[in-house]
């Protein structure tokens, strides 16, 4: 049986950092499933940048049906997690059940993938605090007031926190994570 992972996310997320660790993860092996505040399709939202524009852009994006409401998941189930950005961390991380479910995964030393504002969550938990992350450049400060090391790159990672800015750094991003997940959660060999 293939090692499962979770994505946990909402309405307003970002579609690219939702849709590509989805195929990426599944492409490789792995069973994904998408949690959110209830079992419910799910609207996600387009980033991105245009001339004269002090910030990125918003759009409506893509949508997926959510697999689980967070109240369901069972972290014990699952080999790792991956946070999403967007604008639906800010008001998931005044969700209890998914800080409780963010903060099993560290408890365990499980692989957690994060993407632009999805540090918001583990900042939310307490998990920064003393760690070396990235995150989108806007959040400099907030990575700080958590306690973490910022750094400006595609993709870091500290233990098996793996972080990265935004959408355009995919790549580096889900090859590291790929690294620290095969290394804790192989998939059996055909």
């Amino acid at each position: 049986m293939a090692a499962k992972v979770l994505i946990v996310t909402g309405d307003a997320a970002e579609s690219l950092e939702v849709l590509y660790p989805y195929q990426r993860l599944r492409e490789e092996g792995y069973e994904v499933h998408v949690a959110a505040p209830s079992r419910k399709k799910l609207r996600f939202v387009v980033h991105d940048f245009e001339p004269g524009f002090d910030t990125y852009t918003e759009k409506p994006g893509y949508t997926l049906p959510a697999d689980l409401a967070f109240a369901e998941v069972e972290p014990a189930q699952y080999a790792a997690v991956v946070i999403p950005g967007g604008r639906a961390p800010e008001y998931l991380r005044a969700d209890p059940e998914l800080r409780k479910i963010l903060k099993s995964f560290f408890d365990a030393d499980k692989p957690v993938a994060q993407i632009c504002h999805g540090p918001l969550l583990t900042a939310a938990v307490g998990e920064l605090a003393g760690r070396r992350v990235t995150a989108y450049p806007a959040l400099e400060i907030d990575m700080q007031s958590a306690g973490a090391t910022y750094q400006d790159a595609e993709a870091v990672v500290d233990g098996t926190l793996v972080s990265s800015r935004a959408w355009p750094d995919h790549p580096a991003w889900m090859r590291e994570f790929l690294k620290v997940l095969r290394q804790k959660a192989p998939l059996p060999q055909p």
